[in-house]
């Protein structure tokens, strides 16, 4: 097989079980190697090959802004209907494939949809495979608007839902019902960087016939494979590390089974809740440079995260990579390649000390999110997790203290080479 037909992108059809994911020919193989065989940077470069030029190809991706597409004859219609050719944006697109075909690729799963945001997947997973009198559980160290989406608005469908405080095993055990048919979770947890085993997860679901869904965001399917461990759906926040530049806002989630695909692919859809493709050749050029940047992510974050934990005025650090982490030797486990580059720490000051340094920083950006370029600093029980009017609530929390801050550096700074960056958190306060 040569280069160029390694490259192109194969829509496998069985006319009796309905369409499939598009795959990059690279899961057949290349040069006598397999998929496995071949480094994530390799797999981060691939795209649809849909150029009409016989002797060269495009090596970026085209942008197909089309909202439709002609046919020559009604049967060539319906042959797209069924075989998942293009013939109207809103149910699929060139440029949205080939960044699924890159993450698909990553995640080592049967399939992906994209999104038009991380919590436009969460809603569409959801409503998807869950109907009125099912349970779904959740643990409650998760990201504000997700615990937001399934306390006030999931439970209007009818959709019975509970949370666990912390994310050891043994709490969603005991939080099952006889209808629980889904268990939602984030590893690393956001803010505290907890991390949940899923893979004793997925042998729980297969065990009790439930269905699992990892959002590993903070990690990104470079540092942390969910499908690996018999995880059912594997969802990101795109807007993060997978796109990189601080420029998109999209989600995605990769399934285990072809099936999975087909039943979210429909809800998605049906729904409108596609990416653009404006969205998703941002993204398709963000998950090229991936690998090497969740690299350099966790390499800084390792650093800071030491130089903090023996900072005279910070009470504890969140980080997996430490020893010190209650679930580090989960985090071994499961992000074998690193530990991303988030780091939560927690003031002893509290709220004053908290707001007094996130206040002073001039190298780091006071701003919520996280993956891009930029560094990045924030006051979780203020912006991301809560606000002003709410942190005497928050102060209940185990676990979203008022003095916890989260941090994300810059992947373009090498703290080991540039000293200054270790200080700047200390000078500037």
């Amino acid at each position: 097989m040569n280069f160029r037909n390694a490259c192109k992108t194969s829509l496998s059809y069985d006319s009796t079980t309905g369409r499939s994911p598009a795959v990059c020919d690279l899961v057949k193989g290349v040069w006598n190697k397999g998929l496995h065989d071949l480094g994530e940077s390799t797999r981060a470069q691939r795209h649809l090959d849909r150029t009409a030029e016989p002797h060269s190809t495009p090596l970026t991706m085209p942008i197909y802004h089309s909202s439709s597409y002609s046919v020559k004859t009604v049967e060539e219609y319906n042959e797209c209907t069924k075989q998942g050719g293009n013939y109207y944006a809103r149910l699929g697109n060139p440029t949205t494939a080939a960044a699924e075909c890159v993450i698909s690729a990553l995640e080592e799963g049967a399939g992906t949809v994209t999104f038009s945001s991380g919590s436009a997947a969460a809603l569409s997973v959801t409503l998807a495979f869950l109907k009125a009198g099912d349970h779904v559980v959740l643990c409650r160290q998760m990201y504000s608007g997700i615990f937001q989406l399934f306390q006030n608005h999931i439970t209007r469908f009818g959709i019975e839902v509970s949370f666990v405080s912390e994310p050891e095993i043994e709490h969603f055990r005991s939080a099952l019902r006889s209808n629980t048919k889904l268990v939602f979770v984030e590893a690393p947890c956001n803010p505290t960087l907890g991390v949940v085993d899923i893979e004793q997860l997925g042998h729980l679901g297969r065990e009790k016939n439930f269905l699992t869904v990892v959002d590993s965001t903070f990690a990104s399917p470079v540092l942390l494979k969910a499908l690996n461990y018999n995880v059912d759906f594997a969802l990101h926040s795109c807007t993060k590390y997978m796109g990189g530049h601080t420029d998109i806002i999209g989600g995605c989630i990769t399934t285990r089974t072809v099936e999975q695909w087909r039943i979210l692919k429909d809800f998605q859809q049906t729904a409108g809740t596609h990416l653009s493709p404006f969205d998703a050749s941002l993204l398709h050029r963000g998950l090229k440079t991936l690998p090497v940047r969740m690299k350099t992510h966790s390499d800084n974050a390792m650093q800071i995260a030491l130089m903090l934990e023996k900072h005279p005025k910070v009470l504890r650090v969140f980080y997996p990579g430490l020893a010190s982490h209650p679930h580090h030797d989960i985090a071994q486990k499961l992000m074998p390649k690193g530990f991303s580059g988030i780091v939560t720490f927690e003031m002893k000051g509290g709220f004053a000390a908290a707001k007094t340094l996130v206040e002073s920083v001039r190298i780091i950006n006071l701003a919520v999110s996280l993956g891009g370029t930029e560094s990045l600093i924030e006051h979780p029980a203020s912006m991301t997790h809560g606000s002003l009017d709410t942190l005497e609530e928050e102060q209940q929390s185990p676990c979203l203290t008022l003095g916890l801050i989260r941090l994300r550096y810059s992947q373009f700074v090498i703290v080991q080479s540039y000293p200054p960056v270790l200080n700047h958190l200390t000078t500037e306060y």
